[in-house]
């Protein structure tokens, strides 16, 4: 069992390289945009962003889990036949064929719009294509050349972003009605992301050339069949997520007024948005062990002992989600200076949203189960249900509490989810998780978390002076506490898991006669 859990820690880290300088990047995107964009600008962004998170899943078909399920034994190797190698091109070149001409339709008519709309349009259709390319590498277990192509389509989109917000500005003061006024407005604008999010993808399309000349494509209607059979479902199934990081977004334009900050919708999303941001660092850790586990889990499903397994995997899973929760809100003072001074009044936004984001990590390893056994069928019935928790929520509090209703409803979403999927596991591909232990992690983090608020509390009551950068001498009163904090969760860690691998020794040991 060590075995397997090392090679997926390898490959979560070689996966992790890229998305680590993706959110790194986008890290760095704030302090730009909260300093150089007003809230409002950044409200618009957000709101763009989120159809475009919405559309790229269902464009994307669920193709991608829908490969790996198909692509023969889960893993190449030096000595696949022939056969096997006809067999995962075929199921690849059918599954491009079917996204690239869904993604050329979709943005041939984005060109009958504005530029803005032609703008997404051209970035749906180059990532859905580049999407299936990327599942192709990870299938092939091309991992340094997955987070290389990664990489430099982030790097790109930096590039990009510092030229038009930093050096654009000003060869347009100095050329008036130049060729860029085609593409973007002479003075700055929240546009002006959008268009270099769109270049960084030509970038990336660039990159893969070879790799699409090298596909000898041959789509089979039969197979086409059934990995739509079973890839729709997983689509569906991938909604939620996507829903509820998004749906809030645009929700805001219809529920909100003026909102908490008074100053309207667009200004509520902006700092809304900023904040959640500071939230990343979870999101992240999700996302490399996504891109690495899939593949893991498919490759290993038939093995003796993989229920075990996966049972072990989401354990460790639970208290590295939880040790991030605390490492960010413990820190949350210093984390908070990245944005800029209109951006901070969301920052109690952002425990709720690291607890979100590890339920949905929760809910990837727990709806493996209908994947792994084909019973994709189910998935739309979770969806479904967490889809209605998202928008009833939003409808019923999100007009009277703005933001606040937004984050809490999506925890709530995750949640049930989360528990239903469990349950439906259970019953029909039952797998041994160890969920007393799994809750006692999250109740030990939130514990320490409310203990740290308790002392805070009674810190700023007796001195009466308040823990914040403000104060460095209080503020690093506070940072030290919570540091021993994180201490007392990571020794017990360190215990739980030597007690782990004491009783797996002990299991191993054979038996005298």
């Amino acid at each position: 069992m060590a075995n397997p859990l090392k090679k997926l820690a390898g490959e979560t880290a070689i996966y992790g390289l890229s998305t680590i300088l993706a959110r790194l990047i986008n890290f760095f995107f704030v302090p730009i945009y909260t300093r150089i964009l007003p809230p409002e600008g950044y409200g618009s962004y957000a709101e763009i962003m989120s159809y475009i998170a919405v559309l790229q899943v269902v464009l994307m078909l669920g193709l991608e889990t829908g490969c790996f399920k198909f692509a023969s034994k889960g893993i190449t190797t030096e000595t696949d036949t022939e056969a096997d190698k006809k067999h995962y091109n075929t199921v690849f070149s059918t599954a491009l064929t079917t996204v690239t001409s869904i993604a050329v339709f979709c943005f041939a008519l984005s060109c009958f719009f504005s530029k803005m709309i032609i703008y997404i349009g051209g970035i749906l259709a180059l990532d859905a294509i580049t999407a299936i390319l990327f599942a192709r590498l990870r299938y092939q277990q091309r991992a340094l050349k997955f987070a290389l192509f990664k990489s430099i389509k982030i790097v790109g989109e930096l590039a990009f972003n510092l030229l038009l917000f930093y050096l654009v500005p000003k060869y347009m003061a100095a050329h008036p009605n130049n060729f860029l006024t085609f593409f973007i407005p002479e003075q700055v604008h929240f546009s002006y992301i959008i268009f270099a999010v769109l270049l960084s993808c030509i970038l990336c399309f660039i990159l893969f050339i070879p790799d699409i000349l090298q596909i000898k494509f041959r789509f089979d209607k039969n197979l086409w069949k059934k990995m739509m059979l079973y890839s729709l479902p997983i689509m569906i199934a991938s909604l939620p997520g996507t829903i509820n990081e998004s749906a809030d977004r645009f929700l805001f334009r219809f529920l909100v007024d003026n909102g908490i900050t008074g100053e309207g919708w667009k200004t509520d999303l902006g700092v809304y948005q900023a904040a959640i941001k500071l939230a990343v660092i979870m999101n992240l850790f999700i996302q490399m062990f996504r891109y690495a586990a899939e593949p893991f889990f498919f490759s290993r499903y038939k093995e003796k002992g993989s229920n075990e397994l996966y049972a072990k995997v989401m354990e460790y899973f639970v208290a590295f989600c939880i040790l991030i929760f605390l490492g960010v809100v413990f820190y949350i003072d210093i984390l908070g200076l990245i944005l800029g001074k209109d951006f901070r009044s969301a920052l109690g936004t952002v425990p709720v949203m690291l607890l979100t984001y590890m339920i949905l990590g929760m809910l990837f390893n727990v709806s493996m189960w209908y994947k792994l056994s084909g019973q994709t069928k189910y998935a739309v019935k979770i969806t479904l249900l967490g889809l209605g928790v998202t928008i009833v929520g939003n409808l019923i509090f999100m007009p009277l509490f703005s933001y606040w209703a937004s984050v809490w409803v999506h925890l709530a979403s995750c949640l049930v989810m989360l528990l239903f999927s469990a349950y439906l596991g259970k019953k029909y591909y039952p797998i041994p998780y160890k969920w007393k232990q799994i809750i006692f992690y999250i109740v030990l983090g939130i514990a320490l978390y409310i203990v740290a608020v308790a002392i805070q509390f009674a810190i700023e009551k007796i001195t009466g002076r308040y823990t914040t950068v403000q104060d460095p001498a209080m503020l690093l009163v506070k940072l030290c506490i919570n540091t021993i904090l994180i201490g007392i969760f990571l020794f017990y860690m360190q215990k739980r898991i030597k007690q782990s691998k004491a009783k797996r020794t002990e299991t191993l040991k054979p038996i005298k006669l």
